[in-house]
């Protein structure tokens, strides 16, 4: 078997490179013949490997929207496409062209199940989750002179309990939710610190005014809430991980989670919403705990673009009201960011809980094969 993939290629770092790379990694390491290609790539480019590397299967990681690059580019020369899609919330184009592939990957059930809801044919959909390296991302000691020196670095004293959220902007990743739970917590648990990493973006500055004004009003502690706007690489990430004792990424959307998978391959129990990706991934009162939504922004139209294949920007109507974000509950996030904080046993167990979670499930060798599995089972390639 031939496998051309088109993601974010070379490795950038960003999570649908690093997509990419682990499927494309786990199938080399499976025996498969496998290339790399971006998916933008110019078309000479993409051409060549079309017709000289000549694959039994092209797959293209992207939403419904990169359809042009990682679906329709392959399927004009004849060659078998196998979109592995994200979701943004809704699903506003090529219906007909994804519902007629005789296969089509999800990050997670929740991404399917948007596909269905907004009018897609998902009887060919299979889940194939996001993986993660196992080699690198591993439980560090707490006492570990780089565990010690990241939370220094962070400025987390030795003996306060740090929460971390990491996100390209911390918000969408229900950094909000969190600190309104946090003024609950801080009347029954002072030793905290609560670290926001995101990236130095102008959406995540917007964003970052707006927890500034929020820290306020609730009347939170502004020296507990520490933000981090450098640039980390992912190799970087797991001592960033351990450093902290919770991980909490309640998101607003969620497709699927990577960094929830690799804080739980840690040995770090994970507070996320229940619904969505995190669904998928996260065993409530095991691996961590999953707050119930307390609200949704429903919306019954939505703007669309150029860049999604339509001919100019319009406003386009729903017949019924779509759930294109979530908020979870702030009281239960309290509930549960307190448990961890307060019980160390708990925490440990739910962190080693996690890890073997992690280990048993998205190692991505393991769910490069599944995704080899699938491709055999349902376009018979042999």
């Amino acid at each position: 078997m031939k496998i051309l993939i088109l993601y974010e290629y070379p490795n950038n770092g960003g999570s649908l490179s690093i997509q990419g790379y682990l499927l494309h990694k786990g199938l080399l390491e499976n025996g498969i013949n496998c290339i790399g290609c971006h998916y933008r790539a110019r078309i000479k480019e993409k051409e060549w490997y079309f017709k000289v590397f000549k694959p039994d299967v092209v797959i293209g990681i992207g939403w419904w929207a990169d359809t042009p690059s990682i679906i329709n580019s392959p399927l004009k020369f004849g060659l078998q496409s196998v979109p592995w899609l994200l979701a943004d919330g809704w699903v506003a184009n090529y219906h007909d062209i994804l519902g007629k592939l005789p296969l089509v990957l999800t990050t997670s059930s929740w991404v399917q199940e948007t596909y269905k809801r907004d009018g897609v044919n998902t009887d060919n959909f299979k889940v194939l989750h996001v993986s993660y390296d196992a080699k690198k991302f591993k439980p560090i000691p707490k006492d570990d002179p780089g565990n010690k020196e990241t939370r220094k670095m962070l400025g987390v004293k030795e003996d306060e309990k740090m929460i971390l959220t990491v996100g390209g902007d911390t918000t969408s990743k229900g950094s909000q939710e969190m600190m309104r739970a946090l003024v609950k917590v801080d009347k029954e648990y002072k030793n905290w610190k609560y670290v926001c990493k995101s990236t130095n973006s102008k959406c995540a500055r917007n964003h970052h005014q707006e927890e500034l004004k929020l820290i306020n009003e609730i009347g939170l502690n502004p020296d507990k809430i520490i933000y981090i706007e450098d640039y980390f690489h992912h190799d970087f990430m797991p001592n960033l991980l351990n450093a902290c004792d919770i991980y909490a990424a309640p998101s607003r959307i969620e497709g699927f989670g990577m960094l929830q998978i690799e804080a739980m391959a840690c040995g770090i129990p994970v507070i996320s919403i229940d619904d969505m990706g995190p669904k998928d991934t996260i065993i409530h009162g095991k691996t961590g705990f999953l707050a119930k939504v307390a609200s949704t922004v429903d919306l019954t139209e939505e703007w669309v673009t150029k860049e999604m294949g339509f001919d100019r920007e319009f406003k386009m109507k729903f017949e019924k009201p779509k759930t294109l974000a979530y908020r979870a509950d702030p009281d239960e996030l309290a509930e549960y960011t307190l448990k961890l904080l307060t019980d160390d046993v708990l925490r440990q167990k739910m962190g080693e809980q996690a890890e073997k979670h992690a280990l048993a499930n998205f190692q991505y060798k393991h769910l490069a094969q599944r995704c080899i599995n699938l491709l055999k089972e349902r376009l018979y390639i042999s």
